[in-house]
């Protein structure tokens, strides 16, 4: 496994918990992690993990049932991997996760003047905002700038403003000194340092506390970063690329974003389409999903059928492209046939792919009106709010990612509710299970 790793030019971890590799992820960065799927079974708290190291991960085990392959990768693996390992099927594996970082797909109108607009300005050095829902593939256009920028040849780092903890997110940009706060028993650099010379990517940047923004807006202005506990600045030459999922203007008027920051980061800026509103891209993506998983898994190459096809058209794709590629691996693990048939198109929940009538939509729709009027008359909106979010934490089995996208809020915010709540004395759900008593 050593010699492909090395052929591929990726930087690789074998890992025998998703403990052991966490903690020694974040700074190490590998390109793919393996981890046995027996120890990390835990598949909500496993994929608050992923979002956390940002790296892809692959299980592995003695299992060659597809249900084992279905359940790994929907607990977040990238690729489930049965024992023992076969040359072909790690090299593919490892094809496929240098293929990511390059690949960009568009055929769609739409999304072309996007990317005429990114190659335009990506030899620049200009600060780059990209807006668009969650799952429209923010990183793979700011990977994108980077391969095309006369930084290539340099560091790309992202960092997930979103899914990292205040008090240590600073540290985890900037870096610290030796003895700076409790368990900073050495000096550590930051991101910042890390992508010196390259392109650092701060994703989901609305989710910066604004105290942190205005180191961040000094650090721009300057080239200049104050280390945690550190006395004297380091310099640094890198091009800034943000994310945001949510209206950074808004943000700005009800003041949980900085002005100033705002106008220093909007240079140039990139709004991706939701898949929906380019529907010229959904089957070559599809197509291009289903070879990639097909090739992962030494499965035969599959067309996808005619009805399969009709299906992959009509959805609403609110998961944007992410929602778009789940569907297609779970279709290429499930299909019996010479071709991806309709009846592997599922959801998650094992349904048919496919849009609701208008007549069952609006049914729900007038059930569900008249309930959510009984519910609510003589309740305060803290109570609702409380409710609606501890509901849903319970419906997603404590999952606070899957929690907070029904939600439409960040998980930041909702971990801040929910502290509020255990601080109350409220139960809140723990990640795996619902809460054992009712409010």
């Amino acid at each position: 496994m050593t010699k492909l790793i090395d052929r591929s030019e990726l930087t690789a971890m074998v890992r025998k918990t998703i403990e052991h590799g966490k903690a020694r992820t974040i700074p190490q960065a590998p390109d793919i992690m393996e981890i046995p799927a027996s120890n990390y079974f835990d598949p909500d708290r496993f994929q608050l993990e992923v979002e956390r190291i940002r790296t892809p991960l692959v299980a592995c085990g003695t299992s060659t049932d597809a249900r084992a392959a279905v359940a790994a990768i929907q607990a977040g693996a990238r690729e489930y991997v049965p024992l023992p390992p076969d040359p072909e099927l790690i090299a593919a594996v490892l094809a496929a996760v240098a293929s990511d970082k390059a690949s960009l797909i568009w055929r769609d109108p739409a999304m072309e003047r996007v990317v005429q607009l990114a190659n335009q300005i990506a030899r620049s050095d200009a600060p780059v905002l990209v807006t668009g829902e969650s799952g429209t593939g923010k990183e793979m256009i700011a990977q994108h700038l980077h391969r095309q920028s006369l930084r290539k040849d340099r560091p790309f780092v992202a960092v997930n403003c979103a899914a990292i903890p205040d008090n240590l997110l600073e540290s985890e940009l900037f870096g610290h000194e030796k003895g700076a706060f409790t368990g900073a028993i050495a000096r550590r650099i930051g991101k910042f340092e890390e992508a010196n010379g390259g392109t650092l990517l701060l994703d989901e940047i609305s989710e910066m506390d604004v105290r942190l923004q205005a180191k961040l807006l000094r650090a721009l202005q300057e080239r200049m970063i104050d280390r945690v506990g550190g006395t004297q600045p380091v310099k640094v030459d890198l091009r800034i690329i943000a994310t945001s999922n949510r209206n950074l203007g808004d943000a700005v008027r009800d003041g949980s974003f900085r002005e100033d920051l705002f106008y220093r980061l909007n240079v140039v800026h990139l709004r991706l389409p939701a898949l929906r509103e380019r529907p010229g891209d959904i089957l070559a993506l599809a197509d291009h999903f289903a070879r990639k998983y097909a090739e992962l898994n030494g499965l035969p190459q599959r067309p996808i059928a005619a009805e399969a096809r009709k299906l992959l058209l009509g959805n609403g794709w609110r998961g944007n492209v992410r929602e778009l590629e789940n569907t297609v691996h779970r279709a290429v693990l499930l299909a019996q046939g010479v071709e991806i048939g309709a009846d592997a198109m599922l959801t998650p929940e094992g349904e048919t792919l496919g849009p609701a009538t208008g007549r069952d939509v609006a049914s729900r729709a007038a059930q569900t009106a008249e309930a959510v009027t009984r519910g609510l008359v003589g309740r305060t909106v803290a109570d609702v709010e409380r409710d609606l979010i501890l509901d849903t934490l319970d419906h997603c089995i404590g999952n606070r990612t899957h929690a907070a996208k029904i939600l439409g809020i960040s998980i930041r915010t909702l971990r801040n509710k929910l502290g509020e709540y255990v601080s109350a004395g409220i139960p809140v759900a723990e990640p795996g299970q619902a809460r054992t008593q009712s409010l």
